[in-house]
């Protein structure tokens, strides 16, 4: 089941369960504004989780970051792989509504784990032409530091991440094989759908009240 294996993932690297799509070209050293753009970003979530406010007004504005953190419709599309052709106007509609919470859904839930972190870069560089990788260790109060390398493209002549790489795990190439396997088992697109509505009510009960 899609929620029992994203249950298993540490907090951070679920944020990033979402991940990604083939992006614009980028320019030629894209290394030092990927950092700029990863530490500005991971910086507001953080001082969001660890501000004041309700559960659901973080979340809200959590939401707000990802959007323009994340190619969110690119994650979403590569994920669904051979299945997007397939798809009807409104399966892919229903598709597209459904990732997008389930990401943000899915990090608003471990808001507590969160809580006190910090996070620095260790090292970054160009992966290809297209794509830099920024390398951060998040440090959290009590548990061991986690170490999680950031993909960023240029999408739509701006900053996007485009993959999380967790432990040597890429988080698009992961998920990717969990939604195919929900469909090919039950019932096709529709079948993934109701899996991701499901989904969405446990992590609703599962967020900090």
């Amino acid at each position: 089941m899609i929620a029992a294996t994203i249950a298993r993932r540490s907090l951070l690297a679920g944020a990033g369960a979402a991940l990604l799509a083939a992006p614009a070209r980028a320019s030629a050293d894209l290394t030092p504004r990927a950092v700029r753009f990863i530490e500005e970003r991971g910086r507001q979530v953080i001082d969001v989780v660890n501000g004041p406010g309700t559960a659901e007004e973080k979340r809200a504005t959590v939401a707000a970051i990802l959007r323009e953190t994340v190619d969110i419709r690119g994650v979403a599309q590569f994920v669904l792989g051979r299945h997007w052709r397939t798809a009807s106007e409104a399966q892919r509609g229903a598709y597209l509504q459904l990732f997008e919470e389930v990401l943000v859904r899915n990090l608003s839930a471990r808001f507590g784990e969160i809580a006190g972190a910090s996070f620095t870069v260790a090292r970054s560089m160009m992966a290809s032409e297209e794509e830099a990788v920024v390398s951060t260790v998040v440090n959290r109060p009590n548990a061991p530091s986690v170490t999680l390398d950031w993909r960023v493209a240029v999408v739509d002549g701006v900053p996007k991440v485009v993959d999380v790489v967790a432990e040597g795990t890429s988080l698009r190439i992961t998920q990717r094989s969990e939604y195919s396997a929900v469909v090919q088992r039950d019932g096709g697109i529709d079948g993934l759908l109701r899996a991701m509505r499901r989904q969405l009510a446990q992590l609703a009960q599962a967020e900090p009240r």
